[in-house]
């Protein structure tokens, strides 16, 4: 398993870099599981760009700034919005079936956005991106996609000639064989996607669990902002419906939210009520649902008639009635869920870690793109616009690089039998809860001890069983979501404020100066400059 580049992730961010690399090197993509199932492919909105005379760079540099409440790099955000119109006409290049009306490409706008520069592919973007972009890859005589795999850590070797570490590779569990193996390379990419299964409940897939992030942490990689996490305010709540969002377009049509006693709540929050910004109807939600001990609240358009809502809302129509939802006539059981991880892995403009070797891109770096809260459809535009930078910089170096030394064998001489899955289960679960209840949308000091304290006990058992335990998808998860919430919590407990995501009922206002919080692994070898927040 001896490949020039090795990435980790098969979203937009994995694909455009392994497509934006030179034909004659060898690429192997993983996938946790069949390409399909990332991010990418459930995203409904669009991908956010400056494409005509009438929209500005300088319009959407300053409104991603204001959205991100103060922490923005700017350098970053003017980096990233003046790619975006090579980067939709790249994807245009490679057949993306974005939609049109007579005058050219349609273009729709979205909250933050002061014009229309939203391209869209209908309601399913993403599907339109990833399938052209998976279509390219497995096409590509140089990249070999392996599905149902999962990294476990990354390879570190000594250079001689620099007295530093190098990423060569990583360990990866083959789940169809389920065995361990080792894959080899020059250069090692991380596009993992985020971390927010950490929470209970979250509109993202399965696979949303931070390896990458956790992976570079191990590593010696340092983090920024991991306590401003984005939550979508309704989420379907049914034991089976897993990650389905309910779209916003909803109250923008009339939809009210409703306790479980049919009583309104909104109004009591925001004077736009249901139509106030995202975050506040979130945290509505969710302090509802915590002072009533209830598990969900209602959003209710059935006093709407059905031809209306048949026209207008098709899609959630059939969603909500597989699982036995009129919505024509009741309520939609709705909860908030976590749908974007803003912080992660450090890097720069070439997505460059502090590794060398190894880099990061996509929803688990940190650009400075999003600050404390990402605007819309910047999200996708920022996986394309540092997929082709890093690949620039990849191609420029990897003919100098040394080829990766041989490594030794995962060792899982200490591994015994055991039936205690059930406990692997049970940590999962309280893992995720605790994160909802203690480090969800609203937080406190008291909060975020317990949850320092329950993480504590938790990463001691895990690193337990995973010394002794037989591997397994279940138990990298749960090992990485551990690493992940503490740093979370970690990042929550420094941040004396409130400013965008991160929102604390002992710090309310904002601070007057606008500071990362960035977190250094006890084996960071220092590559750039740290800045610290107090």
């Amino acid at each position: 398993m001896n490949f020039d580049v090795l990435v980790i992730g098969s979203g937009a961010a994995g694909l455009s870099l392994a497509l934006s690399l030179p034909k004659h090197l060898s690429i192997a993509v993983l996938s946790k599981g069949e390409i399909k199932e990332g991010s990418t492919w459930y995203a409904q909105g669009g991908i956010a760009a400056v494409l005509d005379d009438q929209d500005s760079i300088e319009a959407h540099v300053e409104d991603t700034l204001a959205a991100g409440g103060g922490l923005c790099h700017r350098d970053a955000v003017e980096f990233t919005v003046k790619n975006s119109k090579a980067a939709i006409e790249w994807l245009i290049d490679l057949g993306v079936d974005f939609t049109k009306e007579e005058q050219g490409y349609h273009l729709t706008r979205e909250g933050g956005h002061s014009h229309r520069r939203i391209i869209h592919s209908a309601d399913a973007t993403g599907k339109a991106v990833h399938r052209s972009l998976g279509s390219a890859a497995l096409a590509a005589e140089n990249i070999s996609i392996f599905a149902n795999h999962v990294a476990l850590d990354l390879c570190k070797e000594a250079s001689a000639d620099t007295q530093r570490y190098r990423c060569s590779g990583a360990y990866v569990f083959n789940r169809e064989k389920d065995c361990v193996e080792r894959f080899s390379a020059k250069t090692v990419v991380l596009a993992t996607g985020g971390a927010s299964k950490v929470y209970l409940y979250t509109s993202n897939p399965d696979g949303a669990s931070g390896d990458g992030i956790a992976m570079a942490w191990r590593a010696g990689c340092r983090v920024a902002n991991m306590e401003f996490n984005q939550f979508h305010p309704t989420c379907l709540y049914h034991p089976k419906a897993k990650s389905y969002l309910v779209t916003e377009a909803l109250r923008g049509e009339g939809a009210k939210l409703r306790l479980p006693d049919g009583s309104r709540f909104m109004h009591n929050f925001h004077e736009l009520a249901e139509l106030a910004p995202r975050d506040v109807v979130a945290r509505a939600i969710d302090h509802e649902m915590k002072r009533l001990g209830s598990d969900c609240v209602y959003l209710d358009i059935s006093h709407k008639p059905r031809e209306f809502l048949e026209q207008h809302f098709p899609t959630a129509m059939k969603r909500c009635a597989q699982f036995g939802i009129d919505i024509a006539n009741e309520g939609i059981p709705v909860v908030p869920a976590a749908h974007y991880t803003c912080g992660g892995i450090m890097v720069d403009d070439q997505g460059r870690t502090d590794l060398d070797g190894l880099y990061a891109i996509g929803e688990c770096s940190f650009t400075g793109l999003h600050g404390a809260n990402r605007m819309a459809s910047n999200s996708l535009l920022e996986c394309i616009v540092y997929a082709h930078s890093a690949a620039l910089d990849i191609t420029s170096c990897i003919d100098e690089l040394p080829e990766p030394q041989e490594a030794a064998p995962w060792d899982d001489s200490q591994v015994t039998d055991s039936d205690e899955d059930v406990v692997i289960s049970h940590n999962w679960d309280e893992l995720r809860r605790f994160m909802w209840d203690y480090v969800g949308i609203v937080r406190t000091h008291k909060r975020l001890e317990r949850a320092t304290h329950r993480i504590k006990l938790l990463q001691k058992e895990i690193e337990e069983y995973y010394s002794h335990y037989k591997v397994s998808n279940d138990l990298i998860e749960l090992r990485n979501l551990a690493v992940v919430a503490e740093l979370i919590i970690r990042s929550a407990s420094q941040r004396k404020e409130s400013r965008g995501l991160h929102y604390s009922l002992d710090y309310p206002s904002a601070s007057a100066i606008a500071q990362d919080t960035i977190l250094m692994p006890s084996n960071f070898s220092g590559q750039r400059q740290i800045v610290a927040i107090d």
